[in-house]
Formats: C-alpha cells, structure tokens, sequence
C-alpha cells in the first residue's frame, strides 16, 4: 500500500450484489497483464485481499469480502480466480492520496505566544 502522497491504483468491478475493489501496483501492469496472461498475477495485484464497498462504489468503505459473497458474485470463493474476473472485467482507477496531515506532536500542546 502506499504512504504518504504516493498514487494508489485499484480496480473496481460493479457486481450484481456488491461492488468489489483489488488493489494493484500499477495501472500499467494490469494493462500489461490484460494483453499477455502469462504474467504472474504476483507482479500485478497489491495483496491478494478482495473488498466489497457495500454498493458504495469505488470510494465507499472497504471491507473484507466474505467467502459468501465472492461464491454468490462469481460462483466461487478461490481468491486467485476472483481476481481474475475483476482485473478483466472492472474499471482501472487511480488516485493521488494527500499528504498526512494533522498535528505532528500532540504532547507539546497550543503553540501560542503567552
């Protein structure tokens, strides 16, 4: 996963029940992947994790797909074929996360001239 303000790219698959998200390193490697099946799927995906957003999209809430929902979307639950289905099928998307922001160091209190 990436830190910071790196890219994060995805890929979202808009189901009959739910919509599901892989994470993938890159755009281009699922495009690569796409055309020539022979490339591991290790080289593409970010985690083998399947996410549902609860038919909130691709910005939605990810959690954890269970087994039943992959079986009642794409007749089985084997994380290796679902994703299959969802790199060939589903929408390649990439967003810029922003910089953390927040307080750094909340033990040193209000930074106010006394």
């Amino acid at each position: 996963m990436p830190r910071g303000n790196a890219a994060q790219s995805k890929v979202h698959y808009k189901g009959k029940e739910e919509d599901f998200i892989v994470m993938v390193d890159d755009i281009q490697a699922v495009q690569d992947w796409r055309k020539d099946k022979s490339i591991p799927l290790a080289q593409v995906v970010s985690g083998w994790k399947v996410f549902v957003t609860h038919k909130h999209g691709a910005q939605g809430v990810l959690d954890a797909a269970s087994n039943q929902t992959l079986e009642n979307e794409f007749g089985t639950h084997k994380d290796e074929e679902v994703v299959k289905v969802i790199l060939e099928k589903g929408e390649l998307q990439e967003t810029q996360t922003n910089e953390r922001s927040g307080s750094t160091n909340d033990s040193i209190g209000p930074r106010t001239a006394h």
